[in-house]
C-alpha cells in the first residue's frame, strides 16, 4: 500500500480506503473490469488535495472539471487524458460516449485511479453523463477490460447526493462511496497548531474544521495565546481584506439549489440565534412552519444543517448549522455587516462578543461534547456509546422541562429497556455546582419512570469553566458522576 504523503495532515483512513479501492477494487474488479468509486464533502475540505496526492502516488490520472460548455470540457479532458497516456485518440470526441470509452480502452493491464474532479459541472452541461458511465461499466461497455478505477468527485452535495440514490443510473455501481468530513476538533486543534484547550474550542467555534482556512484564506495566521484571540478575530474573519470575510456567503451561493438567498440567510440566522425546532424557525423567518419545510430539505441536502432527533419525545427534533462559520456570519457578522465593510472590527467585536460566547461557543462547546461522548471508550460511561444527541424530558410534577445537551444510550437489545448510559449537561461559561448535578439526578429519575433503564446512568458535567469544589469532592466519591474539563476533552 503506497504510504500516505507526508504534507497529507491526517486523513488517514480516508487514504487507506481510497488506495485499496484505487489498487484492488471491488465487484468487477474480480473479472478484470473497471470500477467506480464516489467521492464527496463540503468545499475547502481537502478532497481535490488528497486525490491528486493518490495520482501521484499510484501513476494515475488526475483531472479537474471547469465550468465550461461540453465541447470546451471535452476538448480539456481529451488533452488531459492525451497527456497521460501518450495516446492521441483517432478522431476528436464528439460527446462523452465517445470520451468515456476511449478512456476505459486507453487504461489496461494496470489498475490505477483516474480521477474527475469538480464532476457536477460537467453533469450541469452534460446530464446524460452518469448514464453513459453506467452503460460503459456495464457488461457491454468498454470498462469490461479495463483496469481504470474511475473516481467521481465533487463538492456540490446535493448532485453527488443523489448520484447513487433511488432510481439514479449509477446506483448499486460503486465499489467505494467515500465522504470527506471536516476535522474532529481534536485534529482541527494539532492541525492548528493549538495546544491551549479553551483557545482551541474558540477557535474550533469560528472556523471548524476546514483545513483551507489555515493556510490558503489567512496565510497561516494562527492565535498565539487566549489573549491573543480578539486581535486574530479581527484581524481575519472579521477583516475585510481576508477572503475569509466573505467566505460563509459564498458557501451558500455556491449551492445551486438555492435560488432564493435572502430566505435561506433567513433561515439560518434563526437557527444560529438559538431557533432551531421548525416552528421557531418559522416564527423568526415570519412563514408558516408548511413554507419553511423546503428551505430546510435543501440545507440539510447540501449539507450546511442537519436535523437531530430529541432522543426523549418522539417525532420532536432540532436543527443545527454544520459550519461554523455560517453560525459565526449569520449570529455576529451579518448584523453589524455595513460597519464591518468600512474596517470598524474592533469596535464592532467589543460590543458583539458577549454574543458570540453565548450564541456561538456556548452551543458549539455542546456540540463538541456530544462528539467526545460518541468516540468515547467503554471506560468512560460503563459501555459503548451506540447513539449520542441531545433531548428534552419533560418534569409535569414541576412543571417545567429538563434539557439533557449529551445523552448516550447503549445499543438496544430486543426485549429490555433502552439503556440509558449517561445524561450530561455542558456549560461553557458557568462554573459547574450541584445545581446541575441536581437537575440530572431528576432527569433521571424522571427516565427511570418511564421505564427506561437507567441503574447505571452516569451523570455527567462538562465544564468549560470547571467545576466547584464541592462538586469535585462529590464526583471523587461516586463511581456514577463523572466531570469532564477542557484538559479531558482534549487528551487522546
Amino acid at each position: 500500500m503506497p504510504a500516505k504523503p507526508d504534507h497529507v495532515f491526517g486523513r488517514t483512513r480516508e487514504w487507506e480506503g481510497l488506495v485499496r479501492f484505487a489498487s484492488a477494487g471491488g465487484g468487477a474488479a474480480a473479472a478484470g473490469g473497471a470500477t467506480l468509486g464516489v467521492v464527496s464533502g463540503r468545499r475547502r475540505q481537502g478532497k481535490s488535495f488528497l486525490l491528486q496526492a493518490l495520482a501521484e502516488r499510484m501513476n494515475g490520472l488526475y483531472f479537474a472539471a471547469t465550468e465550461a460548455t461540453e465541447a470546451e470540457s471535452l476538448r480539456l479532458f481529451a488533452d488531459a487524458l492525451t497527456r497521460y497516456t501518450r495516446q492521441v485518440p483517432e478522431f476528436p470526441f464528439r460527446d462523452w460516449n465517445d470520451a468515456i470509452a476511449h478512456l476505459f480502452r486507453s487504461v489496461r493491464n494496470r489498475r490505477v485511479p483516474v480521477v474527475i474532479d469538480e464532476f457536477p459541472f460537467l453533469t450541469r452541461t452534460s446530464p446524460a453523463l452518469p448514464s453513459i458511465i453506467q452503460r460503459e461499466l456495464g457488461p457491454g461497455g468498454s470498462g469490461k477490460e479495463s483496469t481504470a478505477r474511475l473516481v467521481l468527485c465533487g463538492s456540490a452535495m446535493a448532485v453527488m447526493g443523489n448520484l447513487l440514490a433511488g432510481q439514479a443510473p449509477l446506483r448499486g455501481r460503486a465499489g467505494l462511496e467515500l465522504v470527506i468530513h471536516p476535522f474532529r476538533y481534536r485534529e482541527a486543534a494539532a492541525f492548528w497548531g493549538i495546544t491551549d484547550p479553551r483557545l482551541a474550542v474558540l477557535v474550533n467555534a469560528v472556523v471548524g474544521g476546514t483545513p483551507a482556512y489555515r493556510h490558503e484564506f489567512i496565510q497561516g495566521d494562527v492565535p498565539a495565546d487566549l489573549a491573543d484571540f480578539d486581535s486574530w478575530i479581527c484581524r481575519t474573519v472579521l477583516n475585510p481584506q481576508t477572503p475569509l470575510f466573505r467566505e460563509a456567503r459564498y458557501l451558500l451561493a455556491e449551492e445551486s439549489e438555492i435560488r432564493d438567498p435572502a430566505l435561506y440567510h433567513s433561515v439560518l440566522a434563526a437557527i444560529a440565534s438559538g431557533n432551531t425546532t421548525n416552528g421557531g424557525i418559522a416564527n423568526y423567518v415570519g412563514r408558516k412552519s408548511d413554507q419553511i419545510t423546503h428551505p430546510l430539505n435543501v440545507l440539510e441536502d447540501c449539507a450546511l444543517i442537519v436535523r437531530e432527533p430529541d432522543l426523549f419525545r418522539s417525532g420532536r427534533a432540532r436543527y443545527r448549522i454544520v459550519e461554523p462559520l455560517i453560525t459565526f456570519y449569520e449570529a455576529i457578522m451579518r448584523r453589524r455587516w455595513p460597519e464591518l465593510e468600512i474596517h470598524r472590527a474592533e469596535s464592532v467585536w467589543g460590543s458583539i462578543r458577549h454574543t458570540f460566547l453565548a450564541q456561538v461557543v456556548g452551543p458549539h462547546f455542546e456540540a463538541v461534547c456530544r462528539d467526545f461522548a460518541r468516540h468515547a471508550e467503554e471506560d468512560v460511561y460503563g459501555g459503548f456509546p451506540a447513539e449520542v444527541g441531545s433531548g428534552v424530558v419533560p418534569d409535569p410534577a414541576n412543571r417545567t422541562q429538563i434539557e439533557i445537551d449529551v445523552a448516550v444510550f447503549a445499543a438496544q437489545e430486543p426485549g429490555r429497556p433502552k439503556r440509558v448510559l449517561s445524561l450530561g449537561e455542558a456549560k461553557w461559561g458557568e462554573t459547574m455546582s450541584h445545581h446541575h448535578l441536581a437537575r440530572l439526578v431528576r432527569a433521571r429519575e424522571l427516565l427511570q419512570e418511564k421505564g427506561y433503564d437507567t441503574g447505571g446512568t452516569v451523570l455527567a458535567c462538562y465544564g468549560g469553566s470547571g467545576f466547584t469544589d464541592e462538586l469535585a469532592v462529590a464526583a471523587q466519591g461516586d463511581p456514577l458522576i463523572r466531570l469532564v474539563d477542557l484538559d479531558r476533552l482534549y487528551r487522546p
